[in-house]
């Protein structure tokens, strides 16, 4: 599938190449100019072949070169977990689904970087009511992207054609209880996605509570930490996560 970005990227590589291709030919400012001189005319040579050149290379790689597919089971940063998602935006039946996950990773990811603002503000990194919070945001951030995860898994079975097929009722020839056996399989794959979303933003609406919490603390002792309703809603759902994947 013919990407958007890849095709953005070409037309603003051309638009680059047209823009140094005139600014060195053109008699308004380089002026170089074919056959003036020995020196002249090996510079713009040159210079056209390399467009030529770059020209080629990228249509190449934005349009014809397939990319890089890492496993999910591989994935671990940020950036390609939404390079990934990134890919299914216009899968038809599925596009806000995906649209939520990547605008999810993005608030985590400023979820994260403010949660640990707040506490180098509020504790030293040597304090163990530091570490205790850390921890805590990590585990959750983790349990974020294995349901990140567990939507990319569902993807990468995910048939567009035939969910169309079975959205717009095109399976003639089948039995109605094959048919409904079908559609249910694809209800599924659509369920399996929405809960992980829901677990997600259940995930940021938490962590906001325990940035509130955090941020309206006049003094905690480390021993009080776990006593905070934020702290042991996150706690549970992390365990119960463990326990589940265990």
């Amino acid at each position: 599938m013919l990407s958007n970005t890849n095709v953005i990227k070409l037309v603003g590589l051309m638009l680059v190449v047209a823009a140094v291709n005139v600014l060195v030919l053109s008699p308004g400012f380089l002026g170089v100019q074919i056959g003036a001189s020995a020196l002249s005319t090996a510079t713009g040579i040159t210079l056209l072949v390399a467009s030529a050149w770059i020209l080629i290379n990228g249509i190449y790689q934005f349009l014809f070169k397939k990319p890089v597919v890492i496993p999910v089971k591989e994935i671990r940063t940020h950036e390609e977990y939404v390079e990934r998602l990134s890919q299914y935006r216009e899968t038809k039946g599925i596009e806000e689904e995906i649209r939520i996950g990547l605008e999810q990773m993005e608030r985590m990811q400023k979820r994260k970087s403010t949660f640990f603002q707040v506490l180098k503000q509020r504790f030293n990194e040597s304090e163990i009511s530091f570490s205790k919070f850390a921890s805590v945001a990590l585990d959750v951030e983790n349990l974020f992207y294995q349901n990140i995860r567990n939507i990319l898994n569902i993807l990468s079975v995910f048939d567009e054609t035939e969910f169309d097929r079975v959205v717009n009722r095109k399976m003639s020839g089948l039995s109605i209880e094959l048919s409904q056996k079908k559609a249910k399989v694809y209800n599924d794959y659509l369920t399996s996605m929405k809960n992980a979303l829901t677990n997600n933003e259940e995930i940021l609406v938490k962590l906001d509570r325990l940035l509130l919490e955090i941020s309206s603390l006049d003094n905690v002792e480390p021993e009080d930490i776990e006593q905070l309703a934020c702290m042991q809603e996150l706690d549970a759902l992390i365990k119960q996560t463990k326990y589940y994947k265990a």
